[in-house]
C-alpha cells in the first residue's frame, strides 16, 4: 500500500520516515519529495508497505501524531492523476 505522509518537518530524513513506519511492519520504500529547484523538502512524502494490514495500522496510529515536533498527516495515497499538460 502506498501511504501519503504530510506536514513533515523539513529536517526529517528518509531514514527517519522509514524508522517511524518500521514499527508497524516492513517498509518497502520511503521517500520525501524535494523541490527540484531549491533541493529542500516540500514537507511531504510517501511510504510503501507490502502488508496492507500493517499499513492500515500505521496510518491509524501515526495520523496526527508528533514526529520530530510536528503533527503529521497520514493516509492512503490517492492514485496519481494522469498528466493533463498539453
Amino acid at each position: 500500500m502506498n501511504i501519503y505522509v504530510g506536514n513533515l518537518p523539513y529536517s526529517l530524513t528518509e531514514d527517519d520516515l522509514k524508522d517511524a513506519f518500521n514499527e508497524f511492519g516492513d517498509v518497502t520504500s520511503a521517500s520525501i519529495i524535494m523541490d527540484k529547484f531549491s533541493g529542500h523538502s516540500k514537507g511531504f512524502g510517501f511510504v510503501e508497505m507490502d502488508d496492507g494490514e500493517a499499513a492500515s495500522e500505521a496510518i491509524q496510529a501515526l495520523n496526527e501524531s508528533a514526529l520530530h515536533g510536528r503533527n503529521i498527516r497520514v493516509n492512503k495515497a490517492k492514485p496519481r492523476a494522469k498528466d493533463q499538460s498539453h
